[in-house]
């Protein structure tokens, strides 16, 4: 008959605790109960909650069906196999249901049927009795052995019917049965020198099964005084796990006879089981109990030991006490942790109290030494949860982040506390799935691209880089250009990017006179649900390069050649014209220089490679300068690398006189000329006096030709004034001052006069002064002397 009895309680969840008992050797098939309808589950919805037994909890004598909740015998049940002798026997069971957690527990009671018979060690049992035995002495008797427990085990002893004997049953602390045989009549040996009855074993069974042994009483002859022990019984604690040869308990009986009959042996009397013979021995001249198997307090926590003592003489008579072992738990055996289910991942994104490891830990300690503490170890985003009694579940217990940590280790540490305590540890791996929480990040926010002009169309000019921390599709960059107007243009017929790699490239060719930068925006979009983006600006920079010759604007001429003229009676510095050129590019590319290519080859020109101007280096000369025009070609040069060029021809004509010039040529002659504070009166004085003065010069050359050096009278002017020997100009200024050079201005000079005689020279002069030293051009009057 199958009972069923159901118990329900709540802690912190859906659980419950339902119990079922099923007779032992119970057939194959044989239905305990259902589950699911006891617990008033829905049937059909089983499947979808995966419905399952724990896997630590499973028992290999029951099964369930878990699409129907059956709970059903699916191997022979054997009690006396699984739980030997003990009172209770009981198989247990854990069952759960997932989404939401619900967790079950299942006790299965194994009542115990009358399917095993008493029996005795021996068929034989011999008892030696003294015939001076008095009535009422005891004996024990070996006792029977009943696999079966509760009411089917053991009940009495019977003994054939005789007037010298009765027997009488006793019951042990831990519920056995055992006889004694009592002694109603004095024996007489010469009478009968052996009894002979029939022992039988009951059983509480229905119907009640029996055992029997032929019991022998053999009667001897008087040993008129038995050992006496000093108490009936002992009451000893042994400790679980104590070493072999320790010792239990010194025994100590007397007795009064001399000799023989004095000497006591130890023994354990036949009564005791087999087990206690295996835990512990007995001396048997010094009456020493001692251990001598593993004592282990989860087995048994008590044990009966039998002890009789019989001295050596004949007809001698046993004496009998009974020493009780209370055995201590130690803390022998550290807490077992079982993980009945674990999640394999968990969203970064999952919120806090999500379940993802289900476990239970057990101690086989008792008391204290069974009470433990668990806990996880380590800062991790996870707590236990206590779910039902030693069941606890991992829960999240605050945000996770897969770009900081892709996985944890998860440290689960039981410790009981017993002294010394004793901890067990289990470690489950939890890695966290990845959620497109990141957008991605360019490497800069601003880029700035540098690109020479005339870049060929197609080419590579840059490369933009975004990276996403994320993985998978989440962290694939794709990049593209944000449209925009340039110059009235969309952008993208400028510059284009490739989607995956993020390079720029030039659609076409840049002119850095038409469009010298621009400024569009890249945008960086990942391939998460949903997308995430991040924008950059990128700045692209036009290099110049030297692509433009300088243009000459003026002066202007006929079919390419501008006319100048240039009065013959023009000093040095005169001003024949301005070479005015302009260059499109920019910087060194711009920057520009004049030279004159052609035609100055007697030295008639200067040009000034800054201003373009174009001068006299000296007077014109009749017999040096025969000819009546110079056709001069001028090169204006920029310093761009490589340097580009353009040229100019200026056709110089030689006038008699200023007035005969024209346009800008007259301009430039009379300038010059009231630089110089000189008119036409003035050089044609000057004109004779060169004539008067050409044989002085020939007598001074002459003159300094004998002499070891030649001195120089040299006066400095200013730029307005005249030389001494000019009297229309010196008297006028009055200025002239005498001057003393060094070596080196006196070489300056005498290089600038390139003659003899009195003349000018307009050499740069190092002066000093307030603000430092400067260089300066100023006008020397030389005399040779």
């Amino acid at each position: 008959m199958i009972v069923l009895l159901i118990a329900l309680s709540v802690a912190d969840g859906a659980l419950a605790q339902i119990s079922y008992s099923v007779p032992e050797e119970a057939d194959h098939g044989t239905m305990v109960g259902n589950i699911a309808e006891d617990l008033g589950l829905d049937l059909s919805k089983l499947a979808s909650r995966r419905f399952q037994v724990v896997p630590g909890s499973r028992t290999p004598y029951l099964g369930v069906n878990t699409d129907s909740g059956v709970l059903f015998v699916k191997d022979k049940i054997d009690r006396e196999q699984i739980c030997k002798q003990s009172a209770s026997c009981q198989l247990n069971m854990e069952v759960f249901l997932e989404n939401p957690l619900e967790l079950f527990r299942v006790e299965i009671e194994v009542v115990d049927i009358n399917d095993n018979p008493p029996s005795f060690p021996e068929t034989d049992i011999t008892v030696e009795i003294s015939e001076s035995a008095t009535p009422g002495t005891r004996f024990p008797l070996e006792s029977a052995f009943d696999r079966d427990a509760g009411t089917n085990s053991l009940r009495t002893y019977e003994i054939t019917a005789n007037n010298y004997f009765y027997l009488d049953v006793q019951s042990q602390t831990d519920g056995g049965k055992f006889a004694e045989l009592v002694l109603e009549k004095p024996l007489d040996r010469e009478q009968q020198a052996a009894h002979r009855y029939v022992l039988t074993a009951v059983d509480g069974g229905r119907p009640p099964r029996t055992g029997t042994a032929l019991l022998v009483v053999k009667v001897l002859d008087s040993n008129d005084n038995v050992p006496v022990f000093e108490r009936p019984v002992y009451a000893v604690t042994l400790p679980e796990n104590a070493p072999a040869g320790t010792l239990l308990l010194q025994l100590n009986a007397t007795d009064a006879d001399e000799g023989l009959n004095g000497e006591i042996g130890y023994s354990f009397s036949n009564h005791i089981s087999s087990r206690v013979k295996d835990l512990f021995s007995i001396e048997p001249r010094a009456g020493r109990i001692e251990v001598r198997g593993e004592v282990d307090f989860e087995e048994s926590a008590l044990y009966q030991i039998f002890v009789q003592a019989k001295d050596m003489g004949p007809n001698a008579v046993p004496a009998h006490c009974k020493v009780l072992v209370t055995v201590t738990d130690v803390n022998d055996n550290a807490p077992e942790i079982t993980f009945s289910t674990v999640t394999e991942s968990v969203s970064e994104k999952a919120a806090p109290g999500t379940v993802i490891a289900l476990l239970s830990v057990t101690d086989l300690d008792a008391e204290e030494n069974g009470q433990m503490d668990v806990e996880l170890l380590g800062e991790v985003p996870f707590k236990l949860k206590s779910s039902f009694r030693n069941y606890f579940t991992i829960v999240t217990d605050g945000p996770l982040n897969r770009e900081q940590a892709d996985s944890y280790s998860v440290t689960v540490v039981a410790r009981d506390k017993g002294s010394p305590a004793l901890a067990t540890s289990k470690s489950i791996r939890v890695q966290v799935s990845d959620e497109n929480d990141n957008a991605p990040a360019f490497t800069q926010a601003l880029y700035d691209v540098y690109v020479t002009e005339n870049n060929v169309p197609g080419a590579y000019i840059h490369a933009v880089s975004a990276s996403d921390p994320d993985i998978g599709r989440n962290a694939l960059v794709g990049y593209s250009i944000l449209e925009c107007e340039i110059q009235g243009m969309s952008v993208k017929t400028y510059v284009s990017i490739n989607e995956e790699t993020g390079y720029l490239y030039a659609l076409r060719s840049f002119d850095y006179e038409q469009l010298k930068d621009f400024t569009f925006v890249v945008q960086a979009k990942d391939g998460g649900t949903p997308e995430l983006l991040t924008n950059a600006t990128v700045k692209v920079v036009i290099v110049d390069q030297n692509d433009n010759a300088p243009l000459v604007l003026a002066p202007v001429g006929k079919n390419g050649t501008a006319k100048e003229p240039l009065p013959r009676s023009a000093e040095p510095g005169y001003l024949v014209t301005r070479i005015v050129a302009m260059d499109a590019d920019d910087g060194e590319s711009a920057r520009l220089s004049y030279s004159i290519r052609r035609g100055n080859e007697n030295g008639m020109f200067r040009m000034d490679w800054r201003t373009g101007e174009l001068r006299t280096a000296r007077r014109v000369s009749a017999k040096r300068d025969p000819l009546r025009s110079y056709d001069l070609l001028i090169e204006v040069r920029d310093h761009g690398q490589p340097p580009l060029s353009s040229s100019a021809s200026v056709l110089v004509a030689l006038v008699d006189s200023a007035t005969e010039g024209r346009g800008d040529g007259d301009r430039g002659g009379a300038a010059q000329a009231a630089e110089s504070g000189l008119d036409l009166t003035l050089i044609l004085i000057i004109a004779l006096g060169s004539v008067s003065f050409l044989f002085l010069l020939v007598m001074i050359v002459l003159a300094v030709r004998c002499q070891k050096g030649k001195k120089l009278n040299i006066y400095t002017c200013l730029a307005s004034d005249c030389c001494p020997g000019r009297s229309s100009c010196c008297s006028r200024q009055g200025r002239a001052r005498k001057k003393k050079l060094s070596k080196s201005d006196i070489m300056l000079v005498q290089s600038a006069a390139n003659g003899t005689g009195t003349g000018t020279a307009q050499v740069p002069v190092e002066e000093s002064g307030s603000f430092g030293s400067h260089r300066q051009n100023q006008n020397y009057c030389y005399q040779s002397v």
